[in-house]
C-alpha cells in the first residue's frame, strides 16, 4: 500500500484510495469538507440535517469515487455530489413540510445581551439573503450559490451541475432577478425596524 502525506497529489490519494489506504481517503475529505461544507450550507441554510449530508457526500464519494474518470477536477466531482445531495434533502423537506404543515422552520431565539448592534444589523442581514436565496427554486438556488457565494467560473459551475454554459447564464440571471424582487420591500415597515 502507497505512503501518502499532504503534499500528495489528488491521483495519488485517489488510487491509494482504491488500494484501501484509509488515510488517503482521510487526506482527500480533509481537502474538500470546508468547500463542501460551504456548498452545503448555502443551498440548505443553517440547520441540523448539515453535518448528516456532509458525511452523506463523503460517503458517496468513497463507494463511488471507482467511477471518477479525471475528466474534471476531483474537487468538480465531490462539489456535485454535495449539490446532488443537497437537492434530495430539500425533496425530502418539502415531503416533511407536506406531512407537518404547522411546524415552524425559524424559531425565535433572543439575541445575546452583549451583542454589538453592527454584528446583529449583520446576522440579520446574512439571516434575511439567506431566505432569500432559500426561496429560489432549487436549479436557480445552486447557480447562485456556486457562481456568486461560493466563486466558481460560469464553466466550473456548468461542469459540477451538469449543464451548458448557457443554462447556467440564464438560471443566474433569473436567480438575480428573482432576488431583487424578494428582497425588495415595496411600502411598510423596513428590515431596520422603522417605517418606510
Amino acid at each position: 500500500m502507497s505512503k501518502v502525506d499532504a503534499s500528495s497529489t489528488e491521483e495519488q490519494l485517489i488510487a491509494a484510495t482504491l488500494q484501501g489506504n484509509d488515510d488517503a481517503f482521510r487526506r482527500i475529505v480533509e481537502r474538500y469538507i470546508d468547500e463542501v461544507s460551504r456548498t452545503v450550507t448555502g443551498m440548505l441554510g443553517a440547520g441540523p440535517e448539515i453535518d448528516d449530508v456532509v458525511q452523506e457526500v463523503f460517503i458517496k464519494l468513497h463507494r463511488s469515487l471507482h467511477t471518477f474518470r479525471g475528466e474534471a477536477a476531483l474537487k468538480t466531482f465531490v462539489i456535485r455530489m454535495a449539490i446532488n445531495k443537497c437537492l434530495d434533502a430539500l425533496r425530502r423537506r418539502k415531503r416533511m413540510r407536506w406531512l407537518q404543515p404547522w411546524s415552524h422552520d425559524d424559531p425565535w431565539e433572543p439575541p445575546a445581551e452583549d451583542a454589538s448592534d453592527a454584528r446583529m444589523d449583520r446576522e440579520e442581514d446574512l439571516a434575511y439573503l439567506r431566505k432569500a436565496v432559500n426561496q429560489l427554486p432549487e436549479g436557480q438556488r445552486a447557480v447562485v450559490i456556486l457562481r456568486l457565494i461560493e466563486d466558481y467560473s460560469t464553466e466550473e459551475t456548468a461542469l459540477i451541475l451538469d449543464i451548458p454554459y448557457g443554462t447556467v447564464l440564464s438560471r443566474l440571471k433569473r436567480g438575480v432577478d428573482k432576488l431583487k424582487t424578494i428582497t425588495r420591500k415595496p411600502s411598510g415597515p423596513d428590515r431596520s425596524g422603522g417605517v418606510s
